[in-house]
């Protein structure tokens, strides 16, 4: 029988992702190329006391929930925003989503039509991408430096394009790592007030933060006036996913009423609720008083700050010698720029016959024009794993190093 699919959806059967996601699946085959976190880390004995304390207390928490999600947690996030951030939010403000993903999806499905123009950071999440190229959208890059997107090249698109949307990560980017300034973000921020453009703020990394002096990059959504929170420009998307687990499958958005709604309505559509029984056992678990939440993170971070600094010394050997990168303060991704404009893409065809994969910079742009770049994974492989998995791939560099 011959399948009449919708022509949009040929982009993810041909998506070179899913033949990166498929390697990883080979025995002994080592990925530097996925958007995990260290599974040795999670906190394993915590969750499974969550889990039973959950399930022996209430029947109800294998039954269906409210779409916006578990009560209590939305509570807690409020409460937390609070505390940290010095930002008031109303629970109903906020809709749980099963990670950050699906808070794209579902923003994008009731907000743009084929053919709307959306702005995103160059370069920019491959998952984001996927989303919007699904639904049809017009993706206008918008070029940025080490401290974030530049705003005379944003008030250009903006006023070029009239988009209705501006995906942004300014809390270490995916893949480049890089975080804004202040000053950055508050240009950003005066520039879009009022414009009708309505900033989606991805901060699923915000928490993985490097130095030890304790300080932690403002969000947007922070950053906004009280004069200005009125408008509610700013859409705000988080997740527990790299903190605590992926498979609790955790996200939140967080904005205005009405915005909020609308994505829950499509929820309501797309899989009635994410799991109650996720959400609870991720509430016990951070009201637990044998669970640090901080603590935890200080952990991860010391740890990935380690994993970091191998992948830097790895990188300092000869193959790499003109290869060029800048370590960032924090998130899961090294962005290297290729010795000798060698494509991204050709030096993965190498260097999985060795064993071994990364994210090929071309993936990360919307008109695939980062190919000498590649996105490395510090986060996920063990130490002799990054070292192994970091010596094949100066062998693949060396083989094509050596021919020019």
């Amino acid at each position: 029988m011959h399948y009449s699919f919708a022509s949009r959806a040929q982009t993810l059967m041909s998506s070179p992702l899913r033949s990166v996601q498929e390697l990883a699946k080979r025995d002994s085959f080592i990925s530097l190329a996925e958007e995990l976190p260290a599974e040795e880390l999670f906190p394993l004995s915590s969750l499974a006391e969550s889990a039973n304390a959950v399930l022996s207390a209430d029947p109800r928490s294998l039954q269906y929930g409210e779409a916006e999600g578990y009560g209590p947690l939305r509570e807690w996030l409020c409460q937390s925003w609070k505390r940290r951030k010095s930002l008031e939010l109303h629970p109903d403000q906020i809709l749980l989503t099963t990670g950050t993903q699906q808070a794209v999806d579902l923003l994008v499905r009731v907000y743009v039509d084929p053919g709307d123009r959306v702005l995103v950071e160059n370069p920019t999440s491959p998952g984001l991408l996927q989303v919007l190229r699904l639904q049809g959208a017009r993706i206008i890059p918008v070029e940025g430096d080490g401290e974030g997107i530049l705003p005379d090249h944003l008030a250009s698109m903006i006023k070029i394009h009239r988009p209705k949307l501006l995906f942004t990560a300014p809390n270490f980017n995916n893949p480049t790592g890089c975080v804004w300034t202040l000053e950055r973000r508050r240009q950003v921020l005066s520039m879009t007030s009022g414009s009708g453009l309505l900033v989606v703020e991805d901060d699923s990394l915000g928490e993985l933060h490097f130095p030890q002096d304790g300080t932690k990059p403002e969000t947007l959504k922070s950053l906004i006036s009280m004069e200005e929170r009125q408008g509610e420009h700013v859409l705000y998307i988080g997740s527990f996913s790299k903190t605590v687990a992926p498979a609790l499958r955790t996200g939140w958005a967080a904005g205005s009423k009405e915005v909020i709604g609308m994505m829950t309505a499509v929820k309501l559509m797309a899989d009635w609720q994410s799991s109650m029984l996720n959400q609870r056992m991720l509430h016990h678990l951070l009201e637990s008083r044998h669970f640090n939440l901080e603590d935890h993170i200080v952990m991860l971070n010391r740890e990935y700050d380690t994993r970091l600094k191998l992948m830097d010394q790895l990188l300092k050997r000869s193959a790499w010698q003109q290869a060029s990168y800048s370590l960032p303060e924090g998130g899961m991704f090294l962005w290297v720029k290729l010795p000798g404009g060698l494509s991204g893409d050709t030096l993965l065809k190498v260097s999985v016959r060795k064993g071994v994969s990364f994210l090929p910079g071309s993936m990360c742009s919307p008109g695939e024009d980062q190919d000498d770049y590649i996105r490395l994974n510090f986060t996920h492989p063990g130490r002799d794993e990054l070292l192994l998995g970091m010596n094949l791939i100066s062998e693949a560099v060396r083989e094509f190093t050596a021919r020019s």
